[in-house]
């Protein structure tokens, strides 16, 4: 049965269930204190109606309420039922058009805001929401493909001009080849690292976000002293709960970009921790040219890099900070890029505080200034 239906038959039995209530009190109450036999009263005449002659005459009219109010039930519980399902009826073809792979539709149930209301809603803004996945996956297959595509063409053009001109130096292609080899196997470790944290398929252990920073900007010290940049860190120990080795890449890519897009020469870096009631916060800071603000919203998108398409030894495939956002967001954090008045980047990592660890802790530790 349908539930339609279900709910007139409970709707029908209900009221069937009240008059059946009704007429046993009726007969409780009233019937049975009539005396049953010849009723003779001085005054009244011949005929006095006792408790049998009643029931005779109560129980066709009995009969006949019954089945009027079985009959309404029913017709009044379908309409009912209808009426109450209705909601639910285009919120069915919501989710069959959504099947269909029709993401735009959108029930908006006018009304009161009930149970029913809450659930269109609800369901809309998951439609909205696997809408904007949807074609974000699709712009992001797009221009992986397209990426992916561009070294296994260079590396295509220059085997056949290899094949062409025997007399080529072999070395200058080994080299070449070695470089476009080096760029597809780095596009496509940062595409699984992307998939994994899209997925959430990582240990969440307790780290020190200060201590992840230090070990970040240790390893990329040589690049920036190859660079004339200096870095400083500061900051207190910053417990949060997450994967470790994600959270070293996503510190690593914030202060690497921060070292390749700032000044040719006598740069900054500024790597600060801090905590606070609920959140634990990593800033990134360089200096650099001025951002514009309408550029800053596409930074952490896959395959941006600043202002402009670099092409250097040092510039990535595209994905450090669609990274750094992907693994902000499965460590349920949030991230904030911001331009700094003076030129340069400000880059926000807000994660969740782990207060054990943060209770267990007698002093905020204090991290030495690094400088090349």
């Amino acid at each position: 049965m349908s539930v339609r239906l279900k709910l007139t038959l409970s709707y029908a039995g209900f009221v069937m269930l009240a008059g059946a209530l009704l007429l046993a009190v009726v007969w409780v109450f009233l019937l049975r204190y009539v005396p049953d036999g010849a009723l003779m009263a001085p005054g009244y005449g011949s005929f006095i109606p006792n408790r049998s002659d009643l029931v005779r005459a109560f129980t066709p009219a009995a009969a006949e309420a019954l089945a009027f109010l079985l009959v309404f039930g029913l017709v009044g519980g379908w309409i009912l039922a209808g009426r109450m399902l209705a909601p639910l009826t285009r919120i069915t073809d919501a989710t069959r058009m959504a099947a269909n792979g029709s993401l735009s539709h959108r029930i908006r149930l006018p009304g009161r805001r009930d149970e029913l209301r809450e659930l269109a809603d609800s369901f809309d803004t998951m439609l909205a929401r696997l809408e904007s996945h949807v074609a974000e996956q699709r712009r992001f297959a797009a221009n992986a493909s397209h990426e992916l595509r561009t070294p296994l063409a260079i590396a295509q053009a220059l085997l056949d001009v290899a094949r062409n001109d025997p007399n080529r130096d072999i070395g200058e292609l080994v080299d070449r080849l070695q470089a476009v080899n080096t760029r597809a196997i780095d596009l496509t470790e940062a595409l699984l690292l992307l998939s994994r944290t899209d997925q959430r398929s990582f240990t969440r252990l307790q780290v020190d976000l200060s201590l992840i920073a230090e070990e970040a900007t240790e390893t990329l010290l040589p690049l920036a002293e190859k660079r004339g940049l200096t870095i400083e860190t500061s900051g207190d120990m910053t417990p949060t709960i997450g994967s470790p080795e994600l959270l070293l890449q996503m510190t690593t890519n914030l202060v690497h970009n921060a070292i390749v897009h700032n000044l040719p020469e006598q740069g900054t870096v500024w790597v600060t921790t801090n905590v606070h009631p609920e959140t634990v916060v990593l800033t990134v800071e360089n200096t650099g040219e001025q951002v514009a603000p309408q550029v800053i919203s596409t930074l952490a998108e896959p395959f941006q890099r600043g202002t402009q398409r670099i092409r250097n030894d040092h510039a990535g495939v595209g994905l450090g900070l669609a990274i750094v956002k992907s693994i902000t967001q499965a460590h349920d954090g949030t991230l904030t890029l911001t331009p700094r008045p003076a030129g340069g980047l400000r880059v926000t990592v807000r994660l969740p505080l782990a207060q054990v660890a943060l209770d267990r802790a007698d002093t905020s530790a204090q991290h030495t200034l690094i400088t090349p």
